[in-house]
């Protein structure tokens, strides 16, 4: 469940596909022989979704839509959610996600039906809503990035507890405005660094703090928004 697969369970997958092919009476298709060639003789590597997905038939292949220039980086997906999770809900419900795909469509030049844009709704809860609660979190939907782009999954190892998250943003929010700014922003996430060298790479600090800070109101970093990257969602 941290958002890509790597080692075994990307071994695992390319046998499967193998013998699902074989069994179907099916060769492997190009896309198919080139990913496991790049993939199959590797246990360091890890892929996630959008990448895996260019081995599918074109015409099946709607996840490729998403890595229009919108989506090339993660700051930009940051931007992307904070635009649709309009009421700061900390998820987006099956209308905000519709629209979101629309808008991902338009600028990816893809003119589609009103239904087939529901079946890729539907289709993207199926695929992302982990818990079944037919709304997508923010770590959920971010498995739209790129592996390499994804810094949420580097997070995922450093979330705290909501005991630990609120002394810390008490802590961090100096000031005490209600609010992180960039600079407090860049304190807290040092020390983060320090603290997970094995998670976070401090060499990458300005990259986590932009993208970070693309969820801010206006250069403000409420508690709501930094708890999204930062706390545990089981507290």
């Amino acid at each position: 469940g941290n958002g890509y697969m790597d080692g075994k369970e990307l071994q695992n997958f390319i046998q499967e596909l193998q013998q699902a092919r074989k069994k179907a009476g099916l060769d492997l298709t190009p896309e198919m022989k080139a990913f496991i060639d790049q993939y199959g003789k590797s246990t360091d590597g890890k892929i996630g979704i959008v990448e895996l997905a260019q081995v599918l038939p074109t015409e099946e292949n709607f996840l490729l839509f998403f890595r229009c220039q919108q989506l090339k980086s993660s700051e930009d997906f940051m931007q992307t959610w904070r635009k649709y999770d309009s009421d700061h809900s900390g998820f987006i419900d099956s209308e905000e996600l519709k629209s979101f795909l629309k808008d991902l469509l338009q600028k990816a030049n893809k003119q589609i039906e009103d239904s087939k844009l529901t079946e890729y709704t539907e289709i993207m809860l199926r695929m992302f809503d982990a818990n079944n609660d037919g709304k997508l979190e923010l770590t959920e939907l971010a498995r739209l990035l790129p592996v390499q782009e994804n810094f949420l999954i580097k997070f995922q190892g450093v979330k705290m507890c909501a005991k630990e998250f609120n002394k810390a943003f008490e802590m961090y929010d100096q000031d005490g405005n209600g609010y992180i700014d960039e600079n407090e922003l860049d304190a807290l996430l040092k020390d983060l660094c320090e603290k997970n060298k094995k998670e976070l790479d401090i060499t990458n600090l300005a990259t986590y703090k932009k993208s970070i800070m693309a969820l801010s109101d206006g250069g403000k970093l409420y508690r709501a928004e930094l708890a999204l990257i930062l706390c545990a969602e089981e507290n």
